[in-house]
């Protein structure tokens, strides 16, 4: 706190989880009693972490004031309806992972303990059927569900693809409008005070010293105060997710605009395909252990659907999580916190999630141990659910063809993970424990997408009259192949929307990253 009784929030790092946090605390905390100041150097690159979001970054632009048409213009963004699954439980299967419902519950028992009833006894088709997202996705068209619309037109719910670089350029512009001070410079020293330990300031390379009350770590992996600082250490997933090296490498579009993402499984990973209004992003993601960084790159090439727009960059990391988030008078956020594979779209969520957890508990005066460790308990719930969710790609496979699959296929897991799994397996019944991320729609679409199929559904659902289920089923499902039809393309709608990015306008085509 500075002489005047100000609090300075410095935020050491830009990219999209620094600007994330500066567009945010710029807005709500810029009141003349706090000051935000965002250290980064051009001469440091960043890894771009995004391009696929999952649905609450929509609350997160609204809470920044952000018109969503503008949003998907600036940053060449498209919609994303879900996130389509190829070679995961056998080789030559596909399944959509959908933001949304299943069905309609009905008289409380949930949707999809009625289709496995009903699947038990006639041809009720496959549960994709049932779901709005998916069949507007099956078709590759979108339009955003109105507050007056009916069902099934209602029912569908969507998250954004958009070119990470170009949205951490857009906030940077809104985040110094609100009164966010840029330094250039490069972090050479931390300065701690001598008995709390706490930092109390940064020198960059110029010898200038950027003092602050609470800092933000956003320097990336290097976790420039968090770790190289302050020691926390960091927790190390990888006996449950090996995946440890990315190669991300754009290319031109090529036939429609899908509103979805792709991940297609290989030998030793999986492979993205993310469609942009400008580009395609590409990645393989893929296991040292398994792979070569050379049959790799041979894979990526050979299923790139357009022309590369770039070389493949190379991207390593390690699936885990520090041990603490918030230490002494630093926050760690994105990648300098931790990193779960990309495979569900979560990096950008665990950036909002831990600026909007920090709004609950920002300090006053000083920083309280208790709302400390209450950031750091509620941060850890989180990034161990997604865990658990990722892990379970790979745990319900039938896939025997590689190492790597069998791997993964017999390897132990998490007992909370275990647990989940048993309980499915039973009676085809999913929990949510205290504000998991993933929705039981989501668990069911893994489960039943990759074949793991309950010994028996729930009795509860017997209860209802099975002629009356199945008529209400069978209009379910026209009724959501009928409306998906009469929607716009996702290009067309862009377009109608103002959302497009203008051709005269389309940024330089940059290498993106894992989402």
């Amino acid at each position: 706190m500075d002489d005047t009784g100000n609090t300075a929030v410095v935020i050491v790092g830009g990219g999209t989880a620094g600007w994330m946090a500066a567009a945010a605390l710029s807005r709500f905390f810029s009141d003349g009693r706090r000051t935000i100041t965002l250290v980064e150097s051009d001469a440091i690159g960043t890894v771009g972490v995004g391009e696929a979001t999952i649905p609450p970054l929509r609350n997160f632009n609204g809470m920044l004031g952000i018109a969503e048409n503008d949003f998907l213009r600036e940053t060449c963004g498209t919609f994303k309806l879900g996130i389509e699954f190829v070679n995961w439980g056998r080789q030559g299967d596909r399944y959509f992972h959908p933001f949304g419902e299943y069905g309609q519950d009905l008289h409380g028992i949930a949707f999809h303990q009625l289709y496995l009833r009903e699947r038990a006894r006639d041809d009720c088709g496959p549960i994709a059927d049932y779901s709005m997202s998916t069949a507007a996705a099956a078709a590759d068209r979108f339009a955003r569900p109105r507050p007056d619309a009916q069902s099934p037109l209602g029912e569908i719910r969507y998250a954004f693809q958009f070119d990470a670089g170009l949205y951490a350029a857009y906030l940077r512009r809104l985040a110094e409008r609100q009164g966010t001070v840029r330094r250039e410079g490069r972090v050479v020293h931390v300065h701690r005070d001598g008995e709390s330990g706490d930092v109390v300031s940064v020198e960059l390379e110029d010898g200038s010293r950027i003092a602050g009350d609470l800092f933000l770590d956003c320097s990336g992996f290097r976790g420039l105060l968090i770790e190289e600082e302050l020691g926390t250490g960091y927790e190390d997933w990888s006996r449950w997710l090996p995946m440890d090296r990315a190669l991300a490498m754009p290319s031109a579009n090529t036939g429609s605009l899908n509103p979805y993402t792709r991940a297609t499984a290989h030998g030793a990973g999986w492979q993205w395909r993310i469609p942009l209004q400008h580009r395609t992003g590409n990645g393989h993601v893929f296991c040292s252990s398994y792979m070569e960084r050379d049959e790799a790159e041979r894979i990526l090439r050979q299923h790139v659907e357009g022309e590369p727009l770039a070389d493949p960059r190379l991207l390593r990391f390690t699936t885990g999580m520090r041990k603490r988030a918030w230490v002494h008078n630093v926050v760690a956020l994105g990648l300098s916190s931790g990193f779960i594979e990309p495979l569900e779209s979560t990096a950008i969520h665990l950036v909002q999630n831990g600026i909007q957890r920090l709004f609950a508990l920002f300090p006053d005066k000083r920083v309280d141990p208790l709302e400390r460790e209450e950031y750091n308990r509620g941060m850890r719930e989180l990034y161990e659910d997604v865990r658990d969710f990722v892990i379970l790609h790979y745990k319900a496979t039938q896939r025997d063809d590689t190492a790597f699959w069998r791997y993964v296929r017999d390897m132990e897991v998490p007992e909370t993970l275990v647990r989940k799994m048993k309980l499915w397996q039973l009676h085809g019944r999913v929990f949510r424990e205290n504000a998991e991320l993933f929705a039981l729609p989501s668990w069911v679409a893994v489960m039943l997408g990759q074949n793991v199929w309950p010994d028996r559904h729930d009795p509860i659902a017997d209860t209802l009259d099975p002629d009356k289920v199945a008529g209400a089923m069978a209009q379910m499902r026209r009724s959501y192949r009928a409306a998906a039809e009469r929607l716009p393309t996702q290009e067309a709608f862009l377009r109608q929307a103002g959302a497009w990015h203008a051709e005269d306008e389309i940024p330089r085509v940059q290498t993106g990253a894992p989402a």
